[in-house]
């Protein structure tokens, strides 16, 4: 008998050991934010999982075995601890072979590669270390545009830029991109804040050196909110992103209709800004946000977690409000519904230990009953950019009540309003409209003598009352 020729094992036509293949291999055959594919990956890593679904899962026929050796000794999660674990695991296993057949994660990088793009992997210096704290992070990013604007020079000074998180930057970007983006025009303010990173022997260009100077330079702010809004969150939403931005805050939204575009525009009036899409990048979803997100390209950064060619399809915007939360260092919501998906981007933070604010809006709303549910909940009342200032900046930068209490305009109208207190027991002693003597006002107001004149002669300097013939009187 001639002996059987052993079948090899099903492989994909290029190198699975390659972290960047790997990573953008699952970034395709797994959904975002699945757990069953971080816990695989997070334990044994992309390449040695990628291995045991194509070697131990799939028979070389391209069939999944009834119950393959596990690749970690538990069953995925949601399922029970009592069942055949090997046949959990087939379950699992079923639901990424259909996308295996044709896979050649090359092409979406050349895809990538013709737009400009990076790819961005965990532990490189442009990788968002908040990105870090989720349960499910995303196997690696697929960025157009500028991927300096995804990390700080505090994000990298804390990294050490040593061990795990040294790199050698984006992968996929050609070497004169690379090139403009070190030698981008800061006005000298990279120099000055001691923003570029060291990486071997290259510099790297860091968010400071992209945005506007202020208080909020190097921090940045998700800013979302419900895509059916009102004149009221549109004009807020501009409001809030062209401030912030304006004091070097960087916006990080959706790119949805309504509150996210919203916030784009206003951002880009003033500088950058980031938006996280839930498709591929190379598909500008919205289409009828094309020309935002065009210039959200060619001025900040579109990044998603999805490989080029991925439709955004709506259970990946709920995984894609975790990405928004997690490179924010706070979220506001503008205006959202009672159950508006908006509100998960909150939660997400909240559960990171981020600060939340919420725009209150009327209490006869429904676009705005979801920032109200916030609020109850303890969410920060936003109500203009230096609100949102205090709440993204480390405590004391910005004191937004102050700022309030200086504001002329805000100034009330009333007799008493904008004075001291011995100034204001003098004037309200003072008749309405008839003169009175010194001697009378101490005696009406209770104050002394001394008091008295102190007061009345600041109240003639702030124009509030004068003197006549026979005392003192309220100006008219």
């Amino acid at each position: 008998m001639t002996p059987m020729t052993p079948m090899t094992p099903m492989a994909l036509p290029y190198d699975v050991d390659d972290p960047a293949l790997a990573r953008a291999t699952w970034s395709r055959l797994a959904e975002p934010d699945n757990a069953t594919a971080a816990m695989v990956v997070g334990r044994i890593g992309p390449s040695p999982a990628l291995r045991w679904l194509l070697e131990e899962a799939i028979d070389p026929s391209g069939q999944v075995r009834s119950s393959p050796r596990p690749p970690v000794p538990q069953p995925p999660p949601g399922m029970p601890g009592s069942a055949d674990i090997g046949a959990c695991w087939a379950q699992v296993a079923a639901r990424w072979a259909p996308r295996l057949e044709g896979l050649d994660i090359r092409r979406e990088l050349d895809v990538l590669d013709r737009l400009g793009g990076s790819l961005i992997l965990p532990g490189e210096p442009w990788w968002p270390p908040g990105l870090d704290q989720l349960e499910r992070p995303p196997f690696c990013l697929w960025v157009r545009g500028d991927p300096s604007l995804l990390v700080s020079a505090g994000d990298l000074k804390e990294a050490g830029m040593s061990g795990d998180r040294a790199g050698s930057g984006p992968r996929n970007r050609n070497d004169g991109a690379q090139a403009d983006l070190s030698s981008a025009d800061t006005g000298g303010r990279a120099e000055a804040l001691g923003c570029e990173a060291i990486v071997g022997t290259r510099s790297l260009p860091v968010r400071e050196q992209r945005m506007p100077a202020g208080p909020a330079n190097g921090l940045s702010l998700a800013l979302v909110g419900a895509r059916a809004c009102t004149r009221y969150g549109e004009g807020v939403a501009t409001s809030l992103a062209s401030g912030v931005t304006a004091r070097g805050g960087l916006i990080v939204s959706g790119g949805a209709f309504g509150i996210d575009a919203c916030a784009h525009r206003g951002a880009l009036c003033e500088g950058p800004t980031v938006s996280v899409s839930a498709g591929g990048v190379d598909r500008l979803y919205p289409v009828g946000n094309a020309g935002v997100l065009e210039a959200v390209i060619a001025n900040g950064a579109l990044v998603a977690e999805v490989p080029p060619g991925c439709q955004p399809g709506r259970h990946r915007f709920v995984s894609r409000n975790r990405v928004i939360a997690a490179i924010s260092g706070a979220t506001i919501v503008v205006e959202a519904a009672w159950r508006s998906g908006a509100l998960s981007t909150a939660h997400r933070a909240l559960d990171m230990g981020r600060p939340v604010g919420a725009v209150p809006g009327p209490v006869t709303s429904m676009s705005s009953v979801g920032c109200h549910r916030l609020l109850r909940k303890g969410a920060v009342c936003i109500t203009d950019a230096d609100d949102a200032l205090e709440l993204l900046t480390p405590l004391g930068t910005v004191d937004a009540d102050t700022v309030k209490e200086q504001d002329p305009g805000l100034v009330g109208d009333g007799l008493l309003d904008g004075l001291e207190p011995d100034s204001a027991v003098v004037l309200d002693a003072m008749p309405a409209r008839a003169s009175a003597t010194t001697e009378a006002i101490v005696r009406s107001g209770g104050l002394s003598l001394k008091e008295t004149t102190t007061a009345l002669g600041v109240l003639e300097l702030m124009g509030r009352v004068e003197r006549t013939a026979t005392g003192w009187r309220r100006r008219r």
